[in-house]
């Protein structure tokens, strides 16, 4: 006999976003728009998106909305907005992510305001899929720098690994689930350089959203479900159909009974 799967609806959950993408007379994303509707603002840090001005005038913008600030550092690599993959060391991604968070826990103070969290942008978070010796090393920066941030990693990945980094580093981690993104079967993401890797139909969206919540799992693109356990949901700001997108899915957890809070509340 099989045996029965237990699910546990979700009854709370992050919507986090990137923002302060900008950079001098260059405006990307929706910011003032979309930031209103999430609970955490994963904030560029300026080396693959972002400058000073930027990270300044976003931390504003999220503060007096109520959302909560993240760190989203990113490879030196503002041509390639960050999404290209870069031999780089551990020690040289180290100190890639140090300057760059530290640099926004500079804005923040001057706001009276912390970080609540770290989500490492683009490349380096796929890569950091690919090889948790990468999670590690952010981990370790950041419990050198604030032991109560919380590091946003990949829904898909090794859960019980990335926990155990979590709990030998001494900090929180959030999973997190990409709702306009496509998946494979094994729980990575499918590549942006493919057909159907960003989702663009906000029906489709919701459906993903009800299966995570209510059933912990996700349709994969080959028609199978996979288990996805989220404590954050990532939507894409950078596109016009941003706004739209973020108001749908609010209205379909708060539809499910699931409320939109900041994971320092609830980790």
């Amino acid at each position: 006999m099989r045996k029965q799967r237990l699910i546990h609806p979700l009854n709370r959950i992050d919507l986090n976003s990137d923002v302060g993408e900008s950079f001098g007379n260059y405006t990307l994303g929706f910011d003032a728009e979309v930031i209103p509707h999430i609970s955490s603002a994963n904030i560029a840090c300026g080396y693959h998106a972002g400058d000073p001005a930027v990270m300044r005038k976003t931390v504003s913008l999220a503060k007096a909305n109520g959302v909560a600030l993240g760190a989203h550092p990113g490879l030196p690599d503002l041509v390639g907005f960050g999404r290209r993959n870069m031999d780089v060391t551990i020690e040289e991604i180290k100190d890639f992510v140090t300057v760059q968070i530290g640099a926004l826990q500079a804005v923040a103070a001057l706001q009276g305001a912390r970080l609540q969290h770290v989500k490492p942008h683009g490349a380096l978070y796929n890569m950091a899929a690919k090889n948790p010796v990468i999670w590690d090393a952010v981990a370790e920066v950041m419990a050198a720098l604030d032991p109560r941030l919380i590091l946003f990693v990949l829904a898909g990945s090794d859960r019980k690994e990335l926990e155990e980094i979590g709990r030998r580093r001494g900090i929180r981690i959030a999973f997190e689930f990409f709702a306009d993104r496509a998946y494979n079967p094994n729980g990575s993401l499918v590549s942006r350089k493919l057909p159907g890797a960003v989702i663009s139909d906000h029906e489709a969206v919701e459906v993903r959203v009800l299966k995570l919540v209510r059933e912990g799992r996700v349709t994969a693109v080959d028609g199978s479900d996979i288990d996805l356990k989220a404590e954050t949901i990532c939507v894409h700001g950078d596109n016009p159909k941003a706004l739209a997108l973020v108001k749908k899915i609010r209205a379909t957890l708060a539809a499910a009974a699931v409320a939109v809070a900041p994971p320092d509340s609830f980790l």
